[in-house]
């Protein structure tokens, strides 16, 4: 009787079993259904979402080099430490290891980080383009929230030589000066981006994939010659230190491409460390400074005498008694030189002589002849900061105004601009536009002044530098040199002052056929401040040298062999 009563009750435990062996294959079957189809898509992006990152890649910036391949800036790889401040958890001992490491107050870079957390931010830099042995071992603290990625970060082999042409980028890599951000859209890289796998502090432990190739930024070659630049650099640094001058900048052209070959300023700065540095040091002078010419702008008033006719080479002007009044104001030379052909007007820098020449002379023919070799307009540099200058046109001309404009006052001009006039000399009488580029071949340009005018300017110009001249101190042995000094007051609060100066030499070599042509310019020298004493020294300088590292034969052998310790220049 009880076992038939038990019967019914085992039964049912056993279909209860049954019933339990049956359902959990069929639920975890559901349930593996529901995961791996239903929610699948859900799932793997909460999973990818704690172990994918999607992290951008950075491309490095075009490398700058000179005429010759040499590097004259250069991408370097670094490491930006940065935290996510939702994430960050550091003990107090992290955090102070991690401003030691990385050379930052503790405590500030709590608040930094807190800060950023309570405003809901989910990036911010700890230390930026640092040594990637120091960004490891920030990592290595395993701290929750911290991260590093690369960059990378501008190095300039030639320093303060080549700071103010080659110019320098910011903390995110954008030119900021020079040709760094003349061409900064050609430079800069376009960044790619990529999907990596991190582990449970942040650590990137495997790339699964490249969605964006990076782009690395395109190279650019200078037309500059670092050899050049650095003889130049030394010797414009020397005269503005030696005759105590506020400043100073130079600039050597080739005649026959406009190419910028050295272009040099002072003071300068080193652009691999930019801290505690003035903005007035980064200017590039040679383009944003402008001054008034004074006598070197005198070939230009003989070229317009030449071109209206009704004056020769040897036409011969009376100086005398070495002044001219013109209205109520005077026009001096230095001396009383009396009677002067054009090329001794030249040479001796005679400003009665060539105020007597604009004076006799349409005034527009003289403006144009100013306008033609590109006083008040742009070289077509291209450099950031470059300047027009002033070219005065007044509807009617006063007699002063076309006098003092003959001897190079009343407009204002770069260094630039007036190494490009003479270039015009230079060449034939062809304008060409200034490039900072190496160049492939010859550039034609517009010409602006006949030939046979240009020549006979170039053998007065050649005067200047001979026995006699005004600029004997730019000669260089073995070779002709063809230029002209100037040494200018400047202005004032009241007008021209009288014992303050713009010393100015600018010229070219060989004078037999013109292949550089170099402009001076020391502002406010103290002591000597004639440019043919002043500005002179440094054209002679580094014209020896620049002739040698050329190659350029002499044009002009002396009678006794050329002692070559004397040229200056590199050894």
């Amino acid at each position: 009787m009880n076992e038939q009563v038990h019967k019914p009750a085992r039964s049912f435990r056993i279909a209860v079993v049954l019933v339990v062996v049956l359902l959990v294959p069929l639920g975890l079957a559901a349930r593996a259904f529901d995961l791996h189809v239903i929610k699948h898509d859900f799932l793997q992006g909460e999973g990818n979402a704690r172990v994918l990152r999607t992290l951008p890649v950075s491309a490095h910036r075009g490398m700058i080099v000179d005429r010759h391949g040499e590097p004259l800036a250069v991408s370097t790889p670094v490491d930006t430490v940065w935290a996510d401040p939702q994430k960050f958890d550091a003990t107090t001992q992290q955090l102070r290891q991690l401003g030691k490491i990385l050379d930052l107050n503790p405590r500030e870079l709590g608040k930094q980080i807190e800060q950023h957390r309570q405003q809901d931010k989910e990036f911010v830099f700890i230390k930026r383009r640092i040594n990637p042995v120091l960004a490891q071992q920030a990592l290595d603290l395993k701290i929750p929230g911290v991260y590093t990625k690369r960059e990378y970060r501008r190095y300039y082999p030639s320093g303060e030589v080549m700071a103010h042409l080659v110019g320098f980028t910011n903390v995110d890599d954008k030119g900021q000066e020079g040709v760094e951000l003349a061409f900064n859209k050609s430079l800069q890289g376009v960044e790619g981006s990529q999907m990596v796998m991190i582990d449970s502090i942040g650590r990137v432990i495997k790339t699964v994939d490249m969605i964006k190739r990076p782009r690395p930024g395109n190279d650019l070659v200078l037309s500059v010659d670092r050899r050049l630049q650095y003889l130049a650099y030394r010797e414009l640094k020397r005269a503005v230190f030696q005759h105590k001058a506020k400043s100073g900048s130079a600039v050597i052209l080739d005649v026959q491409t406009g190419e910028v070959l050295a272009m040099v300023n002072q003071p300068s700065f080193n652009p691999n460390n930019r801290d505690d540095l003035k903005g007035y040091l980064y200017r590039n002078r040679v383009v944003t400074d402008t001054f008034e010419p004074g006598s070197t702008v005198k070939p230009f008033t003989i070229a317009a005498g030449l071109e209206s006719g009704l004056f020769k080479p040897s036409t011969i002007i009376n100086t005398s008694p070495g002044y001219l009044m013109v209205g109520s104001n005077t026009i001096r030379d230095e001396h009383d030189y009396g009677r002067l052909n054009l090329l001794q007007i030249i040479q001796k820098s005679s400003n009665v002589g060539a105020s007597k020449i604009a004076l006799s002379i349409n005034p527009e023919l003289l403006l144009h002849v100013h306008e033609h070799v590109g006083f008040g307009d742009l070289t077509g540099s291209g450099l950031p900061g470059e300047v027009n200058g002033t070219l005065h046109t007044p509807r009617v001309w006063r007699d002063i105004e076309r006098a003092t404009l003959s001897y190079g006052y009343g407009l204002a001009v770069t260094n630039l601009q007036l190494a490009r006039a003479y270039c015009v000399l230079a060449s034939g009488g062809y304008l060409k536009p200034v490039t900072v580029q190496l160049q492939s071949a010859p550039v034609q340009g517009e010409r602006v002044i006949q030939a046979r005018y240009t020549k006979e300017i170039i053998k007065m110009l050649q005067a200047v530098v001979e026995t006699g001249g005004t600029g004997t101190r730019a000669a260089v042995p073995g070779y002709s040199i063809a230029g002209k000094t100037g040494t200018v007051h400047k202005v004032g609060a009241h007008g021209y002052d009288k014992d303050r100066y713009t010393s100015v030499f600018v010229g070219m070599a060989p004078a037999s056929n013109p292949r550089l042509v170099m402009a001076v310019t020391i502002n406010d020298p103290q002591g000597d401040y004639f440019g043919g004493e002043v500005a002179a020294p440094v054209f002679g300088a580094v014209m020896a040298g620049a002739m040698r590292l050329l190659d350029i034969p002499p044009d002009q052998l002396p009678a006794k062999p050329i002692n070559f310790a004397m040229l200056g220049g590199q050894q």
